[in-house]
């Protein structure tokens, strides 16, 4: 695998909002990429941009765009902006549970570990959900904050313990 693409690897098991509790052994296994066009340069003079329907898998992890666009400095990776179709995220918890995400945009800065999610944006895990037009992940500190645009609102639900399990 080239060195942009294994940047866009490395990128994806960040991208999941609940990574803190998303399958460990994923993070272990190996990695696999495709999509229809890509379009990179050697050096940091130009973004790789993959498109044509991206699809990332690793373990239970699941991602699938229209285009993937990878910005680089120094050789090394500082942000990735998932776009289009919407952004389709899936992967299992480390309990076996599921967890999904969609957006129509999800935006990952490397460099202060947070991640945007816009446009439709619907994060769903056992505990509960959050939906609205725009949520900001900060993998750092954990905190989430949500909103809506101009008349919209943020919807978040939280499940009672006990009815978590299935029941």
């Amino acid at each position: 695998m080239n060195a942009p693409l294994l940047s866009l690897a490395l990128l994806a098991v960040a991208l999941a909002p609940a990574s803190a509790l998303a399958r460990t052994s994923d993070r272990t296994k190996p990695m696999d990429i495709e999509a229809g066009r890509t379009d990179y340069s050697l050096d940091d003079s130009r973004p790789t941009t993959l498109s044509g329907g991206v699809v990332i898998t690793q373990g239970t992890l699941d991602i699938r765009s229209s285009q993937a666009v990878i910005t680089s400095r120094d050789g090394e990776p500082v942000r990735a902006v998932l776009t289009g179709g919407p952004v389709k995220l899936k992967q299992e918890l480390d309990d076996g549970k599921a967890m999904d995400a969609v957006a129509n945009k999800v935006d990952y800065d490397l460099k202060s570990e947070i991640v945007v999610f816009t446009g439709g944006v619907n994060i769903r895990q056992p505990s509960g959900s959050i939906a609205g037009e725009r949520v900001v992940y900060n993998m750092k500190t954990g905190q989430v904050q949500g909103g809506g645009e101009g008349a919209g609102r943020v919807k978040i639900q939280i499940m009672p313990k006990n009815t978590q399990g299935g029941g």
